[in-house]
Protein backbone atom coordinates (compact mmCIF):
# COMPACT_ATOMS: atom_id res chain seq x y z
CA UNK A 1 0.00 0.00 0.00
CA UNK A 2 1.52 3.26 -0.85
CA UNK A 3 1.86 6.11 1.74
CA UNK A 4 0.26 9.70 0.77
CA UNK A 5 3.65 10.79 0.32
CA UNK A 6 4.50 7.93 -2.19
CA UNK A 7 1.01 8.59 -4.01
CA UNK A 8 2.18 12.68 -4.44
CA UNK A 9 5.49 11.31 -5.83
CA UNK A 10 3.54 9.08 -8.18
CA UNK A 11 1.11 11.30 -9.65
CA UNK A 12 3.67 13.67 -10.42
CA UNK A 13 5.94 11.14 -12.01
CA UNK A 14 3.34 9.81 -14.13
CA UNK A 15 2.14 13.58 -15.08
CA UNK A 16 5.65 14.50 -15.89
CA UNK A 17 5.63 11.34 -18.21
CA UNK A 18 2.23 12.26 -20.24
CA UNK A 19 3.94 15.62 -20.54
CA UNK A 20 7.38 15.27 -20.90
CA UNK A 21 7.93 11.51 -21.94
CA UNK A 22 10.18 11.31 -19.17
CA UNK A 23 10.89 12.35 -15.28
CA UNK A 24 14.16 13.05 -14.18
CA UNK A 25 15.14 13.70 -10.53
CA UNK A 26 15.65 17.51 -10.80
CA UNK A 27 12.29 17.51 -12.29
CA UNK A 28 10.40 16.18 -9.85
CA UNK A 29 12.27 18.03 -7.29
CA UNK A 30 10.85 21.38 -9.21
CA UNK A 31 7.67 20.11 -9.51
CA UNK A 32 6.96 19.35 -5.92
CA UNK A 33 9.66 21.94 -4.33
CA UNK A 34 11.53 19.44 -2.67
CA UNK A 35 15.33 18.42 -2.20
CA UNK A 36 17.02 16.44 -5.51
CA UNK A 37 18.49 14.12 -2.72
CA UNK A 38 14.56 13.65 -1.02
CA UNK A 39 13.02 13.08 -4.57
CA UNK A 40 16.43 9.90 -4.68
CA UNK A 41 15.52 8.26 -1.77
CA UNK A 42 11.61 8.05 -2.65
CA UNK A 43 12.32 7.17 -6.32
CA UNK A 44 14.44 3.76 -4.47
CA UNK A 45 11.58 3.24 -2.07
CA UNK A 46 9.35 3.08 -5.27
CA UNK A 47 11.59 0.79 -7.15
CA UNK A 48 11.71 -1.43 -3.77
CA UNK A 49 8.20 -1.22 -4.15
CA UNK A 50 7.99 -2.33 -7.69
CA UNK A 51 6.06 1.02 -8.76
CA UNK A 52 9.10 2.15 -11.12
CA UNK A 53 12.62 1.15 -11.89
CA UNK A 54 15.59 3.22 -11.45
CA UNK A 55 18.83 2.99 -12.46
CA UNK A 56 21.19 6.13 -10.59
CA UNK A 57 22.19 8.53 -13.56
CA UNK A 58 20.25 6.77 -15.98
CA UNK A 59 16.74 7.93 -15.09
CA UNK A 60 13.55 5.37 -13.97
CA UNK A 61 10.56 4.39 -15.86
CA UNK A 62 7.47 3.27 -14.21
CA UNK A 63 6.35 -0.38 -14.17
CA UNK A 64 3.02 -1.12 -15.43
CA UNK A 65 2.06 -1.46 -11.48
CA UNK A 66 3.06 2.26 -11.20
CA UNK A 67 1.43 3.26 -14.52
CA UNK A 68 -1.90 1.43 -13.23
CA UNK A 69 -1.51 3.83 -10.06
CA UNK A 70 -0.14 6.47 -11.15
CA UNK A 71 -3.09 7.26 -13.50
CA UNK A 72 -5.76 5.85 -10.57
CA UNK A 73 -4.09 8.94 -8.80
CA UNK A 74 -4.46 11.44 -11.81
CA UNK A 75 -7.80 10.66 -12.12
CA UNK A 76 -8.16 10.70 -8.41
CA UNK A 77 -7.42 14.37 -8.54
CA UNK A 78 -9.25 15.06 -11.65
CA UNK A 79 -12.61 13.52 -10.06
CA UNK A 80 -12.33 15.84 -6.82
CA UNK A 81 -11.84 18.88 -8.38
CA UNK A 82 -14.91 18.01 -10.36
CA UNK A 83 -16.39 17.22 -7.51
CA UNK A 84 -15.61 20.84 -6.26
CA UNK A 85 -16.78 23.05 -8.76
CA UNK A 86 -19.83 21.04 -9.19
CA UNK A 87 -20.38 22.51 -5.83
CA UNK A 88 -19.53 26.23 -6.58
CA UNK A 89 -15.77 26.05 -4.81
CA UNK A 90 -13.70 28.58 -5.62
CA UNK A 91 -11.05 28.06 -8.64
CA UNK A 92 -8.80 29.39 -6.25
CA UNK A 93 -8.99 26.93 -3.71
CA UNK A 94 -9.67 23.45 -5.46
CA UNK A 95 -6.20 22.56 -5.93
CA UNK A 96 -4.63 22.75 -2.88
CA UNK A 97 -8.60 21.91 -1.08
CA UNK A 98 -8.01 18.84 -3.43
CA UNK A 99 -3.96 18.11 -2.10
CA UNK A 100 -5.61 17.95 1.20
CA UNK A 101 -8.44 15.86 1.05
CA UNK A 102 -7.47 13.86 -1.42
CA UNK A 103 -5.07 11.05 0.58
CA UNK A 104 -8.27 10.93 2.76
CA UNK A 105 -10.65 9.22 1.22
CA UNK A 106 -10.93 5.94 0.51
CA UNK A 107 -11.78 4.35 -3.27
CA UNK A 108 -15.28 3.30 -1.48
CA UNK A 109 -16.07 7.46 -1.09
CA UNK A 110 -14.27 8.19 -4.27
CA UNK A 111 -16.63 5.76 -6.36
CA UNK A 112 -19.90 7.39 -5.01
CA UNK A 113 -18.31 10.69 -5.36
CA UNK A 114 -17.76 9.67 -9.33
CA UNK A 115 -21.46 8.86 -9.65
CA UNK A 116 -22.62 12.11 -8.32
CA UNK A 117 -20.72 13.83 -10.76
CA UNK A 118 -21.54 12.01 -13.14
CA UNK A 119 -25.27 12.87 -12.53
CA UNK A 120 -24.53 16.27 -12.49
CA UNK A 121 -22.24 16.07 -15.80
CA UNK A 122 -25.24 14.60 -17.36
CA UNK A 123 -27.37 17.24 -17.65
CA UNK A 124 -26.17 20.95 -17.23
CA UNK A 125 -29.43 21.93 -15.79
CA UNK A 126 -28.86 19.51 -12.24
CA UNK A 127 -25.79 21.51 -11.89
CA UNK A 128 -27.30 25.48 -12.24
CA UNK A 129 -30.39 23.80 -10.01
CA UNK A 130 -27.72 23.00 -7.24
CA UNK A 131 -25.59 26.28 -7.80
CA UNK A 132 -29.11 28.24 -7.44
CA UNK A 133 -29.52 26.15 -3.96
CA UNK A 134 -26.22 26.49 -2.53
CA UNK A 135 -26.75 30.83 -3.34
CA UNK A 136 -29.88 31.14 -1.58
CA UNK A 137 -28.19 28.86 0.92
CA UNK A 138 -25.44 31.34 1.09
CA UNK A 139 -27.59 34.36 1.01
CA UNK A 140 -29.76 33.39 4.53
CA UNK A 141 -26.76 32.36 6.18
CA UNK A 142 -26.36 34.81 9.39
Amino acid sequence: MATPSMEDYLERIYTLIQEKGYARVSDIAEALNVHPSSVTKMVQKLDRNNYLVYEKYRGLVLTTKGKKMGKRLVDRHALLEDFLRIIGVSEEVIYDDVEGIEHHLSWDSLTCISCVVQYFQEDSSRIENLRRILELENNTEV
